[in-house]
């Protein structure tokens, strides 16, 4: 019979992995989630019957889940259909101007040597391995440890790995240390938007993120079904061993007895007991006492972080013309420095902002080739102050006009509907993730300290434990899926011992 009892706050994807992880070690597991549905930010939204990705869209680091559903006695395959991608993404700066990355890296090169010329094809084969040596510098010494700090990093390197630490260049920032590779303004602002996958500025971040290049060159994935059906996975995963899901059900304070968690009182007012609590979600909630006034002690006081960006985000059917889109589209702002300066110094929205879209038909059999239209998912980058500035209806038909008529110059004309768009703005996203103001990243990756301010999986209450982008190991799928396993094993051995 299982002993301890452990409570999931929230079935976003780290939430989710925690569930599977521990209910497959025998552990009685209830999900309690406010929302109605698993994923969390991983949400698919209904448009005319069609569901539509509109939250993560990009699927990476494959292996990392493989190894989850492994740990849980499952193989990844029997849950899932992927479909690699021949095209990473489609960028653009004009309508003439477009560039595409590969899967196969030496097909990428030779575009790059077509687009922009053959110096700059070495410097992103250069770019490249740099990319790969940070990467396989941090993988064991950082992204699967625990509570990272700077002394332990250098002693999981030793001596032997001391030469690649020095140069995962934690001081430089991202846009500086691109300069060094790509004298074309197009390429640094291509690679520096890897900083943006954490929700931060190129011109602010270390130019470690540059790892994700890496990442992004060992492959990536379109699930069949969308990215929602992950989240699925994971919840069947987790339900098979045992775990049980309640939705619907808002938490409304964490227990903690003596300085040790035990348990969560439901906004209804019942009281449900546990041995151990999982929070996923952003750890500012904590901090912010919508958990309780004494769950506040959790996390160390902290000066107020930069936050991490929000979005405007517009899920919808239409018909496209012009433009041939692929899956991932970038549709580059002509001022980078101007753009983020306004995100972040002015704490307003871009006068023009950079666009991605996700084209999800593209690649499959209806191919953006539906006489309904195709689903679209479009993000726009927002400051979050969706707790202080109510982003109004006058505000967000300025910024679609601008965005909209902006995908002209491109040669795409996206002829939507209202009845068939669904927007949503950093308000939205504050109510839906509350004390964040609309991030969606937790706190900015800004200067070389922020990666190791991020909470990690222990908490300064006893069995209490946190999950989820916002603590480490950082943003993305895969990192909040590896939160989700951090946070499992230190519950585990930590009830082990005692």
């Amino acid at each position: 019979m299982p002993r301890d009892r452990v409570i999931v706050i929230g079935a976003g994807i780290g939430g989710l992995v925690s569930a599977a992880q521990l209910a497959a070690r025998g552990m009685r597991v209830s999900v309690l989630e406010s929302a109605d549905y698993p994923g969390g930010k991983m949400r698919e939204i209904d448009i005319y019957g069609q569901g539509i990705d509109s939250g993560p869209t990009v699927f990476t680091m494959r292996w990392i889940f493989e190894d989850l559903f492994s740990d849980a006695g499952a193989s990844l395959s029997d849950y899932l259909r992927l479909q690699p991608l021949e095209i990473i993404a489609r960028h653009a700066w004009s309508e003439h101007e477009r560039l595409d990355l590969f899967a196969d890296h030496e097909r990428s090169i030779e575009a790059i040597g077509d687009f922009a010329g053959a110096a700059e094809a070495r410097g992103y084969r250069a770019f490249s391995e740099q990319a790969r040596i940070i990467y396989e510098t941090l993988d064991e010494t950082f992204i699967r440890a625990t509570r990272p700090s700077i002394l332990g990093l250098v002693g999981r390197c030793g001596i032997r790995g001391f030469g690649n630490l020095s140069g995962i260049k934690p001081y430089d920032s991202l846009w500086q240390t691109l300069g060094q590779y790509f004298k074309d303004e197009r390429l640094r602002q291509l690679f520096g938007r890897y900083s943006t996958y954490c929700g931060s500025s190129p011109f602010e971040s270390p130019a470690t993120l540059m790892l994700i290049a890496h990442v992004e060159q060992q492959g990536v994935w379109s699930i069949e079904g969308g990215m929602h059906q992950l989240a699925c996975a994971l919840e069947r995963l987790a339900q098979e061993h045992g775990a049980e899901f309640r939705y619907g059900t808002r938490v409304e304070e964490i227990l903690v007895e003596h300085g040790r968690a035990t348990g969560v009182r439901l906004a209804d007012g019942e009281i449900v007991q546990a041995d151990a609590v999982v929070f996923n979600g952003d750890p500012a909630a904590l901090s912010a006492g919508h958990l309780g006034t004494t769950a506040t002690k959790a996390l160390p006081g902290h000066g107020r972080a930069t936050r991490s960006l929000s979005a405007i985000t517009w899920s919808l059917v239409a018909k496209t013309e012009g433009f041939p889109l692929a899956r991932h589209n970038v549709f580059f702002s002509r001022d980078y420095a101007a753009e983020f300066k306004d995100l972040f110094h002015h704490a307003r929205l871009p006068g023009e902002g950079t666009l991605y879209i996700c084209a999800q038909d593209r690649g499959t059999e209806l191919d953006g080739n539906s006489t309904e239209g195709e689903r679209l998912f479009c993000l726009l980058n927002a400051p979050a102050r969706g707790d202080v500035h109510p982003f109004d209806a006058s505000e967000i038909d300025q910024c679609e006009q601008r965005v909209f008529s902006l995908l002209e110059r491109y040669g795409l004309r996206v002829c939507k509907r209202t009845q068939q768009t669904q927007v949503t703005t950093p308000a939205r996203f504050d109510q839906l993730f509350p004390a964040t103001g609309g991030a969606l990243y937790g706190q900015a990756t800004h200067g070389w300290r922020a990666s190791f301010n991020r909470p990690g999986s222990r908490t300064r209450i006893q069995g209490l434990y946190l999950a989820g982008g916002s603590t480490h190991p950082g943003a993305g799928v895969p990192m909040a899926a590896m939160s989700g396993r951090l946070a499992a094993n230190c519950l585990f051995e930590d009830l082990g011992s005692t």
